[in-house]
């Protein structure tokens, strides 16, 4: 015991067992095999990704039982039919505290213009604060001017004038 005490760095330092050895072909080709799958693993993966965000922009439409057109983009959203949602409107939706219709559509002209909406297929929650153009059915209110039951919406790049 006391002779490994006296030189330990003799057992610190050593030879690695294949030092001055060729490596063979398999130990080069299986890791650069390896690492060229992972590399086309990632590149694939990739384009794959790349592919499907490509088509989050993309307004599609579907056809419905009966003939109706669902739309749904990144600017416009609902059933495009023109025979059940014949009256149109633009401005500014908030959300309607009291009185007829979840929400509102402030428009140019005041509150005398202003149009209270509800919606039977869609979540206007998702417009509030946002400049539209709506597409829907007037129905008869018992408080407010205009009631509206929204079956498209269209998000608009600037408010109209007045608002």
């Amino acid at each position: 015991m006391e002779e490994q005490n006296q030189n330990p760095e003799e057992n610190l330092v050593q030879q690695f067992p294949n030092q001055g050895k060729k490596p063979s072909w398999k130990e080069i080709f299986i890791p650069t095999i390896a690492v060229l799958i992972i590399i086309g693993a990632g590149t694939f993966t990739g384009y794959l990704i790349s592919k499907k965000g490509s088509q989050l922009g993309r307004t599609t439409s579907k056809e419905l039982i009966g003939g109706a057109e669902v739309i749904e983009g990144p600017q416009e959203v609902g059933i495009k039919d023109e025979a059940a949602f014949r009256d149109t409107a633009q401005g500014k939706i908030e959300v309607n505290d009291n009185g007829e219709g979840s929400h509102k559509l402030l428009r140019p002209g005041g509150e005398s213009q202003t149009a209270y909406l509800t919606s039977s297929v869609l979540d206007l929650d998702q417009f509030v604060g946002r400049c539209v153009q709506v597409w829907g059915e007037t129905f008869a209110a018992q408080s407010v001017g205009w009631l509206m039951d929204v079956g498209r919406v269209k998000t608009l790049d600037s408010c109209p004038e007045g608002i």
